[in-house]
């Protein structure tokens, strides 16, 4: 990052005055002391013709024969009078388009979905407070990827994989800026993209696949490594914490003991005490250390069999014979009590959101040919031949193409970002991809990517640290004004919310400010990360500056190196009912 951002910051934050709540002004009330960049100063454009002949705008042409628009109604959307679209892309994708009647400034937003996706929810992330989103300024717009329900049973039929991997995203915005030229009579000047969890993926693979599709994109906490992801990642921390008679060894209840321990040996190795990791790289605790004398469970220490499985979720699956990596990152020290739900059950409960999930995708969607039915996990193993059988299809799936340069050439700008403290996805993974791009494409990385880590955050929502933030204002004036962000400033909220097991767009960066805000933080661009200046208080964001911290490795080592490369990806086709890849 050029030292002239560091010498000129001290300033900056003196100059943040006055936060001028406009449409042309994209500020969080969260922020209200602080001085947001501008975004261009676009009019309102009105429709050209009523919302329901848009039931007549022909959709064969972008989706082929079958696709149309199914319905076209004006009414609310918060508050906000819009033309609701909804339509079917063929075979099977559904989307959904909300169209402003009185507010439109010529911006696109279309957003991502999590897990398996399989639903029509139109959630706005990383935008907590964002004027042009709160006024109802943009077109609006989401799809289910095409199919219905969150399994993963529609990989039976090829060509709903295409759909879910990449081809419904795409068809999506090519629909909505169809409809955006049919009812107000021109294209939008600006499109973006924003999502978490598959929503970063989607993101991802949007650049890649399809840079002239949006001109801004923030990818959350991306699962751009997916066969992985909902393989060897979940399926592990799943039997991690099942024993020989399928009942969960590591309990919600113990994880403080754990938590606490973490923050013993790591909180201030950053420098303060405030019960979050800037870097959790930095921590080198072993959960072998809190066993009890008895090796059974006390109030203070774990059993042996607890500290184990702590062991191996942070550890993440490796190859017996050779020990390479099958993952790319664990969850990291710090995230313990993001847990519960997701590998660790809640009180009174066995379930476990990671056993469903491979379960969703291990039979169905990860293989070139679904094994037989019905599925046993304990089938499913942990070494580098079993890492072979799920290659043929990885490139249909990821976003791990580290070529960007169409993206770029085009004006893109692209914002990553991942909490620390993600219990599904490893921000190993997003830090990995970063540093592939980077490898490259050079310096000139910087000029169209940033990514943020913000410590203590949940995936996608949540977590002991600030987690609310407004990046989708940042990239628009990074897009349209050439203003670089350099900072994003995040809050927590005294009513926040920990994420729901498994529903990454519930709460936290998907959702207002909770409550009055109880800290903010800035975050800046990795490498760098936020000191407190040991002056002031430290909840608030204006005693912090940017220090260098630790870059990390410039490559990861695991078993799916190949895949962060310069143009992995398939095209497939569905023909006779089999995928064709190249």
């Amino acid at each position: 990052m050029p030292h002239t951002f560091l010498k000129i910051h001290g300033l900056k934050r003196w100059l943040t005055l006055l936060c001028v709540t406009s449409s042309l002004l994209a500020c969080s009330v969260a922020q209200q002391d602080e001085i947001q960049a501008n975004a261009s100063v676009l009019t309102v454009t009105t429709p050209v013709t009523s919302c329901a002949n848009l039931t007549f705008l022909n959709l064969e042409t972008i989706g082929g024969p079958g696709s149309k628009v199914n319905s076209a109604t004006e009414e609310e959307h918060n508050g906000v009078p819009v033309c609701t679209v909804e339509g079917t892309l063929a075979p099977a994708i559904n989307f959904k388009t909300l169209l402003p009647q009185t507010t439109w400034t010529q911006r696109y937003l279309q957003t991502g979905c999590g897990g398996l996706c399989g639903s029509l929810n139109i959630r706005i992330g990383a935008a907590d407070g964002c004027a042009p989103v709160d006024n109802g300024e943009f077109v609006l717009a989401s799809t289910d990827m095409g199919h219905k329900g969150h399994g993963g049973e529609f990989g039976a039929d090829p060509q709903k994989r295409i759909d879910f991997a990449y081809r419904g995203v795409h068809l999506t915005a090519l629909a909505s800026k169809a409809l955006i030229q049919a009812y107000y009579g021109q294209q939008p000047k600006y499109s973006y993209f924003t999502g978490c969890s598959d929503g970063g993926r989607e993101a991802l693979m949007a650049a890649q696949r399809y840079p002239e599709d949006f001109d801004g994109i923030v990818a959350g906490a991306p699962a751009m490594n997916f066969s992985v992801q909902n393989s060897f990642f979940h399926a592990w921390q799943a039997k991690s914490n099942t024993d020989s008679n399928g009942h969960t060894i590591l309990h919600a209840q113990r994880l403080p003991i754990l938590h606490n321990a973490v923050l013993a040996a790591c909180d201030t190795l950053d420098g303060q005490e405030d019960g979050l990791l800037t870097d959790p790289r930095a921590c080198n605790f072993d959960p072998m250390t809190i066993v009890c004398e008895d090796h059974q469970a006390g109030d203070t220490c774990l059993s042996n069999a607890e500290a184990t499985v702590a062991q191996k979720f942070y550890q993440g699956p490796k190859d017996p014979q050779t020990g390479t990596a099958l993952a790319l990152g664990g969850p990291q020290y710090g995230s313990e009590l993001s847990w519960p739900g997701v590998y660790v059950p809640r009180p009174g409960k066995d379930q476990l959101f990671s056993k469903m999930i491979v379960m969703g995708a291990i039979p169905y969607l990860i293989y070139q040919q679904n094994p037989p039915q019905p599925y046993d996990l304990n089938s499913f193993k942990f070494n580098l031949a079993s890492f072979e059988e799920i290659k043929p299809l990885y490139g249909l799936y990821s976003s791990t193409n580290t070529d960007l340069t169409a993206f770029k050439a085009r004006g893109g700008k692209l914002m990553l970002w991942h909490g620390w403290s993600d219990q599904h996805i490893s921000p190993i993974n997003t830090i990995a991809y970063y540093e592939g791009v980077k490898k490259f494409m050079g310096e000139q990385t910087e000029e169209f990517i940033q990514l943020y880590l913000l410590p203590g955050m949940y995936h996608c929502a949540g977590g002991e640290g600030p987690n609310q933030f407004d990046m989708l204002s940042k990239v628009m004036a990074w897009v349209e004004q050439g203003t670089t962000p350099n900072e994003v400033v995040a809050h927590q909220g005294s009513n926040d919310q920990g994420p729901a097991a498994g529903t990454p767009d519930d709460g936290g960066s998907m959702a207002k400010s909770a409550g009055s805000i109880t800290r903010s933080r800035p975050v800046y661009p990795y490498p760098l990360i936020a000191q407190y200046t040991g002056q002031g208080d430290a909840n608030s964001s204006e005693n912090y500056q940017p220090v260098q911290g630790n870059k990390g490795p410039k490559r990861y080592r695991w078993a799916g190196e190949e895949f962060m490369q310069p143009g992995y990806m398939l095209d497939c086709d569905a023909i006779d009912n089999t995928l064709a890849c190249q």
